[in-house]
């Protein structure tokens, strides 16, 4: 590997290209429907293998340009994407009981504008902050702008995917945390989105139990059924004895997903032997770490984590080690939202959270999805190439810089 050709952060690198084999190795496997549906045995390994370098190479060029440029993705790119958004909420395609979906003309491609929306909000949000900052922490109207942007992005994604509306949610308010956002204000946000939280579990549980009820009918609310059912129902009871557990439509996924994670033990049964992946319906997908851990055990389990934990150490030294605000929220912002989306995935594998569909980044099957990962991955090796080499001041002390060095970044890196 020659360091012209693959700059910024070596370790960052290792890691991408390892998940990209694990995927490999664990999509194929996984993935024995696929094939047994496309009637060819190296079809699904190929297509997945496609994507991967697909996204190797987008990561590759992302990484190239300077990350000061990442300012314009607001500017050009916000309001398409909610162009998108409301495209996908009004005749978006249904898949998996969500239409989250765009076709593109002319062709058999489909993409969630989500996907994208998540990077163009991060993006947004790091800007906000690193324009809005003084010497004493960020303007009062930064919360402001923030809350507006996020408001209208997860309001277009909430009714057909609330786990990634509530991810982002999260996302955006560490960002914030970050970005010294007076400390008022930051409280009387989290004691609002607390009331509201209540508020919201309160009227699920309360919703009616019947699909054919009138509330139920409309496109934007048809998915408040489903999260009522995973409200209602607690389908891994362990007070039932194990000779009369039974195995029903609402715990079908869960029950076999602990199932995979069990006959994995320390060791696993190795890739391919696999048995549980004809049972689950999106075991290359929601259900790859599930996968994993039936075919590589306990050790393939740490291993994977441990990558995504590293990646999150190695973001946070790059961004304690920038020399301007921008670079250092927005990777944080993109590594977090990785890691968030990691762990609820393995969280939903273990039986620790209710089913999500959130996918687990650069190792489940995907397409476009896979694709954009992979520019995120770009934009922090970007971030990484144009850090200093050799900065010992850490992230608050960072954060100190007037706005007006916001002027300097766009001919300085």
């Amino acid at each position: 590997m020659k360091r012209y050709i693959f700059q910024g952060d070596l370790v960052i690198w290792v890691i991408f290209l390892l998940l990209c084999l694990i995927s490999l190795i664990e999509v194929y496997s996984a993935g024995s429907q696929l094939t047994y549906k496309d009637g060819g045995f190296g079809f699904t390994f190929f297509k997945q293998a496609g994507f991967l370098i697909a996204a190797a190479f987008v990561a590759w060029f992302v990484h190239h340009i300077p990350c000061r440029w990442f300012k314009i993705i607001p500017i050009v790119g916000f309001i398409p994407v909610v162009v998108l958004l409301l495209w996908a909420l009004v005749d978006g395609t249904n898949i998996n009981g969500g239409a989250r979906w765009l076709h593109i003309p002319f062709t058999s491609i489909t993409f969630q504008p989500s996907e994208i929306a998540k990077g163009v909000l991060i993006t947004s949000v790091a800007l906000v902050l690193t324009t809005s900052q003084r010497e004493n922490g960020a303007e009062k109207n930064a919360i402001y702008i923030i809350l507006t942007l996020t408001g209208i992005i997860c309001g277009l994604i909430v009714t057909q995917n609330l786990s990634t509306a509530l991810m982002i949610l999260g996302v955006v308010i560490l960002m914030m945390w970050v970005g010294r956002i007076p400390l008022r204000q930051f409280g009387v946000l989290c004691g609002a989105l607390a009331v509201g939280g209540l508020l919201a579990f309160v009227t699920l549980k309360t919703l009616p139990d019947d699909p054919a009820s009138p509330i139920y009918q409309s496109k934007i609310t048809g998915r408040m059924l489903t999260w009522h059912n995973r409200l209602a129902t607690d389908d891994m009871d362990t007070s039932v004895p194990a000779d009369s557990f039974v195995i029903t439509d609402n715990n079908f996924q869960k029950v076999h997903a602990r199932i995979a994670v069990a006959r994995g033990d320390l060791h696993g049964v190795m890739p391919g032997n696999s048995e549980q992946r004809e049972f689950l319906p999106q075991a290359y997908s929601d259900f790859i770490f599930a996968i994993i851990a039936e075919e590589m055990g306990l050790a393939g389990v740490i291993f994977v984590v441990l990558l995504y934990i590293i990646l999150l150490i190695r973001a946070g030294r790059i961004a304690s080690r920038c020399e301007r605000n921008f670079p250092a929220f927005l990777i944080i912002g993109l590594t977090t939202l990785l890691l968030s989306q990691a762990m609820l995935n393995m969280m939903v594998a273990v039986g620790l959270f209710p089913v999500t569909g959130q996918t687990l980044p650069m190792i489940s099957r995907g397409g476009t999805s896979t694709i954009i990962t992979g520019a995120y991955f770009g934009m922090i090796l970007s971030i990484s190439r144009y850090a200093r080499s050799n900065g010992r001041a850490a992230l608050p002390n960072v954060a100190r810089e007037d706005s007006k060095a916001t002027e300097r970044e766009f001919t300085k890196n």
